[in-house]
């Protein structure tokens, strides 16, 4: 089967194509053939050797943990009637106690039966893979930041993956939603999704044009997350999530407790265990079959081309979901 590896540690340029042999499914396994594997932004950081004391990975690795297709086979003791079912799946491997997100990047993945989760009708692939770990993000973001209708939510990195989601959820609960994205072609994309308002954080002055909102979603981290804390209004609720600016905002604790902001970060979100991550993604799959919103996926690339898709996912230039193709 075809797969791409990270040979070392290093740039996008590490990540290269290789033939190895054709998975077996084991007793209570199953081989998905692979018709869109998810790209996070995690498997660049560890492909760069990032993280390595929290994710024990080691080169040669295949990256990736998410994938949607068809079940091609399965392995003693798992139900036949899978075969031929359109399904998406987790391929993280327990390692020393961690979840190492790996396996995804490949024309064929091999999971246990637990890990299989059908894919609604309404949804295609790339659909229902898009899902299956903002799924849960957006779940417990939503929980996380307890807004509901009449309360003004500012949601940074507003056209990444989650934050379309999040747009477009907040809306239909008749959150009043600003959304913030850099750049005519994100915030363009996010213009159609519900937003109350929508505003370009590249731009001089853009807080002003904000002012106080009840509550901050930031997936950007750094300075722009800094920037985005001092909009909470007393009494209000700001969750980082994301470090698309390279880190996390980490506000002065001080300066919450004075203002009484409450301040989650993603280690403070509840840890999602196997059982209750597949509820979340049923839970999502299940919504967005019915229409209360989709996923955005901006850009595919060919598996092969797995490089070029980290490098456009470095330099910022990708929009909502990227997603690989063998």
């Amino acid at each position: 089967m075809r797969v791409v590896q990270v040979e070392v540690f290093g740039g996008p340029e590490v990540l290269r194509p290789a033939t190895v042999p054709d998975p077996e499914p084991g007793p209570g396994e199953a081989v998905i053939a692979v018709a869109a594997a998810d790209v996070m932004f995690l498997d660049t950081l560890l492909r760069s050797g990032w993280g390595e004391d929290f994710f024990p990975v080691r080169p040669p690795y295949v990256p990736g943990s998410g994938v949607g297709g068809r079940v091609a086979g399965v392995g003693p003791g798992v139900d036949g009637s899978w075969v031929g079912r359109r399904v998406v799946a987790d391929t993280k491997q327990d390692v020393r106690g961690s979840e190492i997100p790996v396996g995804g990047y490949a024309d064929r993945a091999v999971v246990p039966e637990s890990e299989l989760i059908p894919v609604p009708a309404a949804l295609d692939d790339q659909q229902a893979v898009a899902l299956l770990h903002d799924g849960p993000t957006l779940q417990s973001l939503l929980d996380a930041v307890a807004a509901g209708s009449g309360d003004r939510v500012l949601v940074c990195a507003a056209a990444g993956g989650a934050g379309v989601l999040l747009v477009q959820e907040l809306s239909r609960r008749g959150v009043e939603v600003v959304a913030a994205a850099r750049g005519e072609a994100k915030t363009s994309l996010v213009r159609p999704l519900g937003a109350a308002e929508v505003v370009d954080y590249g731009e001089d002055g853009w807080t002003d044009r904000v002012g106080p909102v009840d509550a901050v979603l930031d997936g950007a981290g750094a300075a722009l997350g800094r920037d985005a804390f001092a909009l909470v209004a007393e009494g209000g609720r700001f969750v980082s999530y994301g470090t698309a600016g390279g880190e996390f905002a980490s506000p002065d604790p001080d300066e919450a407790r004075r203002r009484g902001v409450t301040v989650v970060g993603l280690t403070d979100l509840p840890r999602l265990d196997r059982a209750r991550r597949r509820a979340l993604v049923e839970q999502t799959l299940g919504e967005a079959a019915e229409g209360r919103y989709r996923p955005v996926i901006g850009q595919t690339f060919a598996l092969e081309r797995a490089a070029d898709a980290h490098a456009a996912i470095a330099a910022r230039a990708t929009l909502g979901k990227t997603l690989l193709l063998p």
